[in-house]
């Protein structure tokens, strides 16, 4: 058995950080046919979806930001200013989402990530279902996983 020395570094590297994606990237492609039947296709990257609501003033009231990959939606942020919470526009801005990602992009599932004092309840009435808990995730908190079936288009 041959030992070997490793110098391991701490500090922040773009360029290493690329590097690492790609070999990843690389590796996970050889040993998934799925993944390897995706490269190349529009279905591999990444396409930003983002939906905002304005007031009457032209000033954010709320707005979604997330991403389509492959025929999921993942919601990044949603937020509605505290003066029009209540009044279905965070339910709106999440059902355009979920038009837009369906109909447009060919999504049939979607996903998000939220803490136990965001909105575990709001995306249950929603249709989605938990299924990741985290505890204390940051301590004291804890982080539900919640996907949904959007259909298929």
């Amino acid at each position: 058995m041959v030992s070997r020395m490793f110098r391991l570094e701490t500090e922040v590297d773009k360029s290493r950080q690329d590097l690492l994606r790609r070999r990843l990237r690389d590796t996970n492609t050889t040993l998934s046919p799925v993944l390897r039947a995706l490269r190349g296709t529009p279905g591999e990257r990444e396409l930003p979806l983002q939906v905002w609501a304005l007031d009457d003033f032209g000033a954010l009231a709320g707005g979604l930001v997330g991403h389509t990959w492959t025929t999921w939606l993942h919601v990044t942020y949603l937020w509605v200013d505290g003066r029009h919470r209540g009044s279905g526009l965070g339910s709106q801005l999440l059902a355009h989402a979920e038009g837009m990602a369906r109909f447009e992009r060919g999504c049939t599932a979607a996903r998000v990530e939220t803490w136990d004092f965001q909105a575990p309840g709001f995306y249950r009435k929603r249709g989605y279902e938990v299924v990741c808990v985290i505890p204390d995730y940051p301590p004291g908190i804890t982080e539900y996983t919640l996907t949904k079936h959007l259909g298929s288009s």
